[in-house]
């Protein structure tokens, strides 16, 4: 698909349900036409891994997804051998009379290479794919240096292959909940946008868009407290995909407005830890309702 401006983005979120400011919309754009990386950077639960999906869905190509933790290395990542194949060519080659160097030629071809997400991005056949990299700030540093050569030059470095460079160069996002700093060196081969929690009227109309059934007085109780939940020292900020579930799940229930009952069962769509079940119960719905 060829993309002529920022308002022809919009327009293609708009269809998935998807909403996104200004800001977000020229980063996407400039992705696609500067074919840079984009690193996203926010709380958790605000739609950065959404945006790589969407992104896909309205390009109609593949979305490759690497998630990143402590201790991600390179046969995670990008590749390693499949030994077990290569053990059985070598006994099938035994008697080949192939010489050493051909025998190795062999079992070190990409018939026996097992493609992990970063070499399958750049090793694409038909199209650009997405590559999300998921979460970068779990991983460690030594991984993070790993990935400058793939973000500088879309090739990777495979001792027994040589330089793989890409066929389609992929369009990358990388997220990050900045639970440490990204290196400057990183930093600087990316564009760069911040997301942070959308303000009342943004997420009302983000519920909206995902809940056309959702009545006006429920749906701005919902986001409403949502909002206050956000102001409170809990341990999971709920984020915008729990202020969906907690308003679909009222829904289902065949609630038309928050209340004491409707407020108590269904707290577990929207906060994931007992400890902050119990601080909200305690306070109550009403203490948060009179909050500023």
């Amino acid at each position: 698909m060829d993309i002529q401006n920022p308002n022809q983005i919009i327009q293609l979120l708009d269809e998935r349900k998807y909403v996104a400011d200004e800001e977000l919309v020229t980063a996407l754009f400039l992705l696609l036409k500067l074919n840079k990386p984009l690193l996203l950077e926010g709380p958790p639960g605000v739609g950065k891994t959404e945006t790589a999906i969407v992104l896909a869905n309205l390009l109609d190509t593949r979305l490759i997804r690497l998630q990143c933790y402590e201790g991600l290395d390179v046969n995670a990542a990008v590749y390693e051998w499949n030994y077990q194949k290569q053990l059985l060519g070598i006994k099938l080659h035994e008697n080949s009379g192939l010489s050493i160097e051909e025998k190795e030629h062999h079992i070190f071809s990409n018939d026996y290479l097992l493609k992990r997400p970063l070499l399958s991005s750049i090793m694409e056949e038909e199209k650009s794919p997405v590559l999300l990299v998921d979460e970068l700030d779990r991983s460690d540093e030594e991984f993070e240096a790993f990935l400058l050569e793939l973000l500088s030059a879309f090739q990777i470095s495979i001792p027994e292959l040589g330089t793989i460079k890409a066929k389609n160069k992929p369009f990358v996002i990388l997220t990050s909940n900045r639970t440490r700093e990204l290196s400057d060196a990183l930093k600087r081969r990316c564009l760069y946008h911040w997301i942070d929690f959308p303000d009342l009227e943004k997420e009302m109309l983000i519920v909206k868009k995902r809940l056309p059934g959702i009545e006006e007085k429920l749906l701005k109780q919902v986001v409403s407290l949502v909002q206050k939940f956000r102001l409170q020292k809990l341990s999971k900020t709920p984020g915008v995909s729990e202020t969906i579930d907690w308003a679909e799940s009222l829904m289902v229930l065949g609630y038309r407005e928050v209340n004491a009952k409707s407020f108590e069962q269904t707290l577990g769509a929207l906060l994931k830890s007992a400890e902050d079940i119990s601080q909200v119960k305690t306070k109550g719905l009403e203490s948060l309702q009179d909050a500023s």
